[in-house]
């Protein structure tokens, strides 16, 4: 009795021991390969190498925005430099995607916030950073040039009409309507020139004020356009970009 006894607890500690290399030989196993996963994504093509890259190209290229912006209407030099303030933000999604361009205009917008205030913060959103994000996305998504125009033109003329009624709100004067009163004094005038007595109702030159406003936007959008197509042909970009038959051949 005594003799099986021992084999029986011989057996059972044989058993156990072996069971407990074969969970060390496996847990060592799943070790060696996290490592190897691990050194694998640390490559050049590795997921986390890829997402720690466009973390920090969003960072810079929002730091350069913003501050590049800041510089501009410290100096007074708005207007000279205002194509470029979108350029990041199509730059990020064009690169990696939509998300990273979303990402580069957030932190753009926040970097003002804390160096500017809401009023460059907000002023920036409206004006460039929505149409950096809306011709990024378009631009990603290889719609042709009439899309992406009329849509980035619209971006652009809903942002300006937030940042009319914004500074009206803030000064406490209502600029829609000084800006009506003078389109409808120069319409007047015009037609009273050319020897018509019609006074024009308010209907048409709401009309005449959006049509206006719609061409200026479309004008400097196909401009910006023009522009980022030639820059990212020359950074290498062509064959990302949807380019139209006569422009291709231009470059």
């Amino acid at each position: 009795m005594l003799a099986s006894t021992t084999m029986n607890i011989l057996k059972i500690h044989g058993c156990y021991g072996f069971r407990k290399s074969e969970l060390r030989y496996g847990h060592g196993k799943m070790m060696k390969k996290r490592i190897l996963r691990s050194s694998e994504d640390l490559t050049m093509n590795g997921d986390v190498y890829q997402k720690t890259l466009r973390l920090v190209e969003c960072s810079m290229f929002a730091a350069l925005g913003g501050l590049t912006y800041i510089l501009s209407s410290s100096l007074a030099i708005e207007n000279y430099f205002g194509c470029f303030f979108a350029l990041p933000i199509v730059f990020s999604s064009m690169r990696w995607d939509v998300v990273a361009g979303r990402k580069t205009m957030v932190a753009t917008a926040t970097l003002l916030l804390v160096l500017a205030g809401p009023i460059k913060a907000l002023t920036y959103l409206l004006m460039h950073g929505f149409l950096g994000l809306a011709m990024g996305s378009l631009w990603r998504s290889k719609a042709s040039w009439g899309v992406s125009v009329l849509v980035s033109a619209l971006v652009r003329a809903a942002g300006a009409m937030c940042y009319v009624v914004m500074y009206s709100f803030l000064i406490r004067e209502n600029i829609l309507a000084l800006i009506t009163i003078n389109i409808h004094a120069s319409a007047t005038f015009i037609l009273s020139s050319l020897g018509f007595l019609a006074i024009p109702s308010m209907d048409i030159i709401y009309a005449i004020f959006g049509t206006l406003l719609l061409l200026n936007c479309s004008f400097f959008v196909f401009l910006l356009h023009l522009l980022y197509a030639l820059f990212f042909t020359r950074l290498g970009m062509k064959a990302s970009l949807r380019l139209p038959k006569w422009f291709a051949k231009a470059i």
